[in-house]
């Protein structure tokens, strides 16, 4: 079966609980935007307004909820009953890791356009605390355009890859369609690779869902086509069973 993801972007905290309040219980894995305003044009929680990368990390520009959870006085909603995935579409997810990993996620998810030199991110990866690859899978993410061969050399040191469907990361809506590239990119990425777990993200419905499952994708990640159902419920249950 198909793993389901629901995909939370959104620029507050009450929004981010009551999304996932929708899901728990029928999705045990959640996957939360986080979006700088830098490495995409869109700004979502924990960030409150644009800013330069060396300045994310301002007190006046956090949610007071992201600052008591990374003072251990208050966690993501509902972390009991859910695990979060943290897609981290930032300029500065290498350098900033220790400060994402206090949200308490159970995956990351890096992306290959926003690393830096490859070899760097690499060395980055192999030298991760042990620690933290016991409790945290890292998955890699990547755009249609951007060449397949690109992440061949990180597969041994990452748990999953990510298929992004669209290169307009940050954006959640029906007008953001599926580039049908990628269809052939997951179709050659399974064939290289029989065992590794492949998402895709942006553009996942109902029409594009069953061909993606077909070319090797193992996990959906779904925003609008879940959030946008008339039955919430009933709609991550018809993807489950693709």
């Amino acid at each position: 079966m198909v793993e389901i993801i629901p995909s939370i972007l959104t620029k507050s905290y009450e929004d981010l609980k009551n999304k996932v309040a929708l899901v728990r219980g029928t999705a045990g894995v959640v996957q939360v935007d986080i979006c700088d305003g830098v490495f995409v044009p869109s700004i979502t929680w924990p960030f409150n307004s644009p800013s330069r990368r060396d300045a994310l990390f301002l007190e006046n520009n956090l949610d007071e909820h992201f600052r008591k959870i990374l003072n251990e006085e208050e966690g993501m909603p509902f972390w009991e009953d859910v695990d979060f995935e943290i897609d981290l579409l930032v300029a500065d997810a290498v350098e900033n890791f220790d400060i994402y990993t206090k949200l308490g996620p159970k995956k990351i998810v890096f992306h290959l356009e926003a690393v830096g030199k490859l070899e760097e991110f690499k060395n980055f990866l192999e030298g991760m605390d042990n620690y933290i690859r016991d409790a945290i899978d890292i998955g890699v993410a990547m755009n249609p355009s951007t060449p397949l061969g690109q992440i061949y050399p990180l597969v041994s040191c990452v748990d999953f890859v990510q298929f992004m469907g669209n290169d307009r990361e940050g954006y959640q809506g029906a007008g953001i369609e599926l580039d049908e590239k990628v269809y052939e990119k997951i179709k050659s990425f399974r064939e290289e690779y029989v065992d590794i777990p492949i998402a895709v993200d942006i553009g996942v419905n109902e029409e594009t869902a069953p061909r993606l499952v077909e070319a090797g994708a193992t996990k959906l990640i779904i925003g609008s086509a879940i959030f946008n159902a008339d039955d919430i419920i009933e709609k991550i249950e018809e993807f489950k069973n693709l």
